[in-house]
């Protein structure tokens, strides 16, 4: 029965990840892109974790680490930038 529903969920998974993809690509403003890359991020970690399960093995955290630590950097550069137009501020007087 897990197996099924575990399956099931990739499936609509991928499917949400393709959704959000598009977004990223043919997205109408910069916003909707970056929203779009920070949901990605989330599903691929989801992603990953339902193979954990199904696989009954820990050896992909290390990649779902490195994946939110990413994700979350880089949505807060592209939000930066969008609000600024500057990731690293460096004031030189």
């Amino acid at each position: 029965m897990l197996y099924t529903f575990s399956h099931i969920t990739l499936v609509l998974m991928s499917l949400s990840i393709a959704i959000c993809l598009y977004r990223v690509f043919i997205g109408p403003t910069i916003a909707d892109r970056i929203v779009a890359l920070d949901t990605t991020g989330i599903n691929l970690i989801g992603f990953i974790g339902i193979i954990m399960i199904l696989q009954d093995t820990v050896a992909y955290s290390e990649a779902i680490l490195v994946i939110a630590i990413l994700a979350f950097i880089g949505t807060i550069a592209f939000s930066k930038f969008l609000e600024g137009g500057v990731v690293i501020d460096r004031n030189h007087h």
